[in-house]
């Protein structure tokens, strides 16, 4: 494969016009064609895919079809790891909400990761543990489905919130 020929599929394959690219004479110097190249904006993508449409189908149905409502509320005071699993998500939602509404939204920050960084794996350590406690309160009733029947749903919702923002 000559060099040539490279150039072009490296340029087809990351989208450059031939403009944009610098001369080959030119090698350590920046010009004006990739600075401009740089700030163009990319298209963006649509929120509603066939990755996050398949996955709150797949939600729906589950939730259909296993009649999930009606067995958490009818199991819902036979374990105390309903209880446990639902604290541990109050906090982990409480505290993505603060860092998404107050954080970012009201203050502006968007680094909230940066400036504080005990809240992202404090959510995500609350969150698999409040996975955990589900798995173990609902698995009498669905017993090695549900993992799959709770992973489907909390895809579902993931996608579903990711078309908000």
């Amino acid at each position: 494969m000559d060099a040539a020929r490279a150039r072009e599929q490296l340029r087809r394959r990351f989208h450059v016009s031939p403009d944009a690219e610098a001369s080959p004479h030119r090698e350590g110097c920046a010009g004006p064609e990739t600075s401009t190249a740089l700030t163009k904006k990319e298209k963006a993508l649509p929120r509603l895919n066939i990755h996050s449409g398949f996955w709150i189908l797949a939600s729906i149905v589950v939730t259909y079809y296993v009649d999930f409502f009606n067995t958490v509320k009818e199991n819902f005071h036979t374990s105390s790891w309903f209880l446990v699993g639902g604290a541990l998500l109050l906090i982990s939602l409480s505290i993505a909400f603060y860092c998404i509404l107050y954080l970012e939204w009201y203050h502006g920050i968007e680094d909230y990761d940066v400036r504080y960084p005990t809240l992202i794996p404090i959510t995500t350590a609350a969150f698999i543990v409040a996975g955990i406690c589900f798995n173990v309160a609902l698995w009498h009733v669905w017993s090695f489905f549900t993992p799959v029947l709770l992973f489907t749903q909390f895809m579902g919702v993931v996608m579903l919130i990711s078309l908000l923002g």
